[in-house]
């Protein structure tokens, strides 16, 4: 029996913060799965800065359901790998129902954990901040850190794994609401409001004995108040730019103090996610023990109904968030 179906499109592409009138709920009539297929009722959808640049760049097409990570249950099946009542995770996007033939439908082993923490801490933004951190990051047992955005998905789990191996913690985010939350939940050492002060004068207060690495969010100003703090032999995992995102081509403001990189032989080093994919399991094993033992906390901001789609993605841009934002359509 066919079901009724909504879907978010992108009807128009943003030039800067995009708004909701440039966002379409689209509704739409899924058919029955045909063999070796099956239908998803979505429960949740994951969003997330790096959604922004597609919207521009033509990634996304448009007048389609905008590509986003989603966890939904199947309820009707005609694929022998997939049975009613599976629990599954995929990439299909911003829609109530879908059905799929499997390609790039997991089954999901919750191990115990409530599902929605594998959109984050036990999936890719904590994957992404384990990988950054301690591999791209190379961070050493007491080092000090400093983590930009850090009251966001990916940079409040940096920030944590900093604390769990005995580091200096700094953590810069956008209200003293999310400063609050990092210094008294997280248990990080210092939190600077970006938005109070000048950056680059609070970050020389809070790092005494300057950055041994920095987990690069944001980009522009905050680079710029970093690169002089750097100890010799500084890293800077370069995770995401995101007060970038919303400029022409992602370009980001100007760096004036790059000359620190030669002095205090820094190296600065961009990565995705799948760059760590044969340490899965390892980061797994960490992360699922972390949380068991209330090392690793999280945070989920959720959004109720698909009618709040747009919202959520451009509340990212203007700090709605703390920890992870998820779209709840179930």
């Amino acid at each position: 029996m066919a079901v009724a179906s909504r879907e978010v499109h992108l009807i128009e592409r943003p030039e800067g913060l995009p708004v909701a009138t440039q966002f379409e709920i689209v509704e739409t009539t899924i058919d029955d799965p045909a063999e070796g297929e099956f239908l998803i009722r979505n429960q949740y959808m994951s969003v997330d800065p790096a959604m922004r640049p597609r919207l521009s760049n033509g990634q996304q097409p448009l007048h389609k359901p905008l590509g986003a990570g989603t966890i939904g249950v199947v309820t009707a099946s005609r694929h022998s790998a997939f049975a009613e009542g599976d629990v599954v995770q995929h990439g299909l996007g911003f829609r109530e129902y879908v059905v799929s033939d499997g390609r790039g439908v997991s089954r999901l082993d919750a191990a115990g954990f409530p599902p929605t923490l594998y959109m984050h801490v036990l999936g890719p933004t904590g994957f992404t901040a384990w990988g950054g951190m301690l591999i791209t990051g190379e961070l050493k047992d007491g080092e000090n850190v400093f983590v930009s955005a850090a009251a966001g998905a990916v940079g409040s789990v940096a920030a944590q794994i900093a604390r769990i191996k005995g580091c200096y913690v700094i953590g810069s985010a956008g209200s003293s609401e999310k400063c609050e939350w990092l210094e008294n939940e997280l248990s990080i050492d210092v939190a600077i409001n970006y938005k109070e002060g000048v950056l680059r004068k609070n970050l020389k207060a809070a790092a005494t004995q300057g950055i041994d690495v920095y987990f690069e969010n944001v980009g522009g100003e905050h680079l710029d108040a970093a690169l002089p703090r750097m100890n010799v032999g500084g890293r800077i995992p370069v995770c995401g730019m995101i007060s970038a995102y919303n400029n022409f081509g992602a370009r980001s403001t100007g760096v004036t103090t790059l000359s620190n990189m030669v002095y205090q032989r820094i190296t600065m080093r961009g990565f995705v996610v799948t760059d760590f994919e044969e340490k899965r399991e390892k980061f797994l094993d960490d992360m699922r023990g972390w949380v068991a033992d209330g090392q690793m906390k999280y945070r989920e901001t959720v959004f109720e109904g698909i009618e709040q789609a747009a919202d959520a993605l451009i509340g990212l841009f203007t700090g709605e968030n703390i920890g992870k934002a998820l779209v709840k359509l179930d």
